[in-house]
């Protein structure tokens, strides 16, 4: 199901329930039905990053080795970042960091550490803004366009892959994202470490989901995470998985 054949599909309908409407006098509310219904199917593919119902947007590797990849979103965390990249150099584990361009500012050292201990960088938006996805595709372009050139001026790279703000698709940022070249990165393990503040409960969350070519969203700026890394890493490893760095893992280019 996507975008364009959902609208065919809605109009095939629409067209049918004018003309049973019109000639056999039907309620109108079959009318407010599909209305729903094409709201809903909306909102499914605008907030269900791995739909592909706009676009399609990579959230795994296609692969049944057992091989994961490790994704942290919303940083550079002044706190937190250079702690999860102590432990992960300690782990031997390279992961992606797709950044927030207004955090970059005055941690321009982070940024540099994350690819100098072998991670990579990916763009999360300059504004990360809450109305994000009601902006225009030229807004988009623009605020995505500046996280590259913040990130570029601070490390030297300039990230081609982009995880949505949020996680949220529509037509508007399928446009920015085809004019602006950038490849759609998305998980199909999210950790909802943002909200869960029991470690214990978090770690068996994400240990529970573990799949085969799996890509884990956690958070820079979440506590949590941070507290239950170490025993998450060596879960995987005893479960026989190996943690591949993104880019590596999906066959990508990380940098334009």
């Amino acid at each position: 199901m996507t975008f364009r054949n959902t609208n065919i599909i809605v109009a095939g309908f629409a067209l049918l329930f004018m003309v049973a409407y019109v000639k056999y006098g039907t309620t109108a509310y079959i009318f407010l039905s599909l209305f729903i219904a094409y709201s809903l199917v909306l909102f499914y593919g605008c907030y269900y990053i791995g739909s592909g119902f706009f676009m399609p947007v990579i959230c795994k590797a296609q692969t049944t080795k057992k091989v994961i990849a490790l994704s942290f979103d919303d940083g550079p965390d002044t706190t937190n970042t250079p702690k999860l990249l102590q432990i992960l150099q300690q782990e031997g584990v390279k992961a992606a960091f797709f950044c927030i361009g207004n955090r970059v500012a005055g941690n321009e050292g982070i940024l540099k550490q994350v690819s100098a201990e072998g991670h990579i960088i990916g763009n999360h938006s300059f504004s990360h803004h809450f109305w994000f996805d009601m902006f225009t595709a030229k807004q988009m372009l623009a605020d995505m366009d500046l996280a590259g050139q913040t990130i570029f001026d601070a490390s030297g790279l300039r990230p081609k892959l982009f995880r949505p703000p949020y996680g949220v698709m529509n037509p508007n940022l399928k446009k920015a994202i085809l004019a602006g070249g950038y490849t759609p990165i998305g998980w199909n393990i999210r950790s909802m470490d943002t909200v869960i503040k029991d470690p214990q409960k978090l770690l068996d969350k994400v240990t529970n989901k573990l799949k085969p070519g799996a890509v884990i969203l956690f958070h820079d700026t979440s506590h949590t995470t941070l507290a239950i890394l170490p025993a998450f890493i060596q879960r995987i490893k005893a479960k026989g998985y190996e943690i591949v760095r993104l880019d590596n893992m999906l066959n990508l280019q990380a940098y334009a």
